[in-house]
C-alpha cells in the first residue's frame, strides 16, 4: 500500500475510535466525538485518505457508512471478508467484527503459530487460531467494568469502584475487597485459560489488547505479548487484502 492515509475505525461498545495509518504506519488514534458523522467529515477533508475500513458491533450511524464509501474505498469487516485465515465454526456470521480483527493482526503478526488473542473490552473474549490458519473460536466472559457494575447494581449496599493495577491480595475495606476479587479474579482467568492452552497447543502464543491491560498485565504470571492496538493493526492487515486498486 502506498503512503496515502488509511483510516481504521473500530466502534465498540464503549466509544468510537479511529487510527490514521500511513506507510504502513499506525501515526495516531482518534476518539470521535458525540457527533461523529460531522467530526469524520472533518478527518476527512483534513487527511483524505485513500481507503477505509470499519469493525462495528453496534448500531451506529448508517450515514457513516455512505460517507466512507463517497470519499474513500471503503470496507466493512464481516465473516465475508477476505481473511488470512478460516473461520470453521457453525456459525462463522456471528462472529463479532473485532474478534476478526484480532484474530488478523494475530496471523499478521506470527503467522504460522497457535495464537490466542484476547481482548479486554466491555468483555472478555479469547480467540483462538490454530497453526493451520484455523479461527476456531475461544471464549467470552464479562469484563471489568461490567463485574464491577453488576456487582454495585444487583446488590443493595455495595459501592461501584473501579479497578486500580496495585490492588491488594487481601481487601481492607470494602473498596479494596472488590478491587482485589474482580481485578485478581480476571488475572487468575486469564492465566489460567492461557496455562490450558499452551498445555494442549506447542509452538503458542498468547496476545492481549484492550483498555484495561494496564490494570491486569503487571499481575499476569504468563508471557503475552502485550499491544493496546491490536485491533486496528489487525484492521489494517485486512484492508491490505480488501480495499487494494
Amino acid at each position: 500500500m502506498n503512503g496515502n492515509p488509511t483510516f481504521c475505525l473500530d466502534f465498540g461498545n464503549t466509544r468510537l475510535k479511529l487510527a490514521r495509518f500511513e506507510n504502513d504506519t499506525l501515526r495516531e488514534v482518534i476518539f470521535l466525538r458525540e457527533d461523529a458523522l460531522q467530526h469524520l467529515r472533518e478527518l476527512l477533508e483534513q487527511y483524505r485518505p485513500a481507503r477505509s475500513i470499519l469493525s462495528s458491533v453496534v448500531h451506529h450511524d448508517p450515514e457513516i457508512e455512505v460517507l466512507l464509501s463517497a470519499h474513500t474505498r471503503f470496507h466493512k469487516l464481516s465473516n465475508t471478508s477476505r481473511l488470512a485465515f478460516t473461520i470453521p465454526v457453525g456459525k462463522p456470521e456471528t462472529m463479532g467484527a473485532d474478534r476478526l480483527a484480532v484474530a488478523a493482526a494475530a496471523v499478521d503478526l506470527f503467522p504460522g503459530a497457535n495464537n490466542l488473542a484476547i481482548t479486554l473490552g466491555t468483555c472478555i473474549t479469547f480467540n483462538f487460531i490454530n497453526t493451520k490458519g484455523e479461527f476456531l473460536g475461544g471464549s467470552i466472559s464479562p469484563g471489568m467494568e461490567m463485574r464491577f457494575r453488576a456487582m454495585h447494581e444487583y446488590t443493595a449496599k455495595l459501592p461501584l469502584v473501579k479497578g486500580e493495577w496495585n490492588v491488594p491480595l487481601i481487601g481492607y475495606d470494602t473498596a479494596t475487597n472488590l478491587q482485589s476479587g474482580v481485578v485478581l479474579g480476571m488475572v487468575h482467568e486469564i492465566d489460567g485459560i492461557i496455562d490450558s492452552y499452551a498445555a494442549r497447543f506447542g509452538n503458542f502464543n498468547a496476545l492481549l489488547t484492550g483498555g484495561d491491560g494496564p490494570v491486569l498485565t503487571p499481575h499476569l504470571k504468563n508471557r503475552i505479548f502485550a499491544d493496546p492496538e491490536l485491533i486496528f493493526k489487525g484492521l489494517y492487515a485486512i484492508s491490505r487484502v480488501n480495499t487494494d486498486f
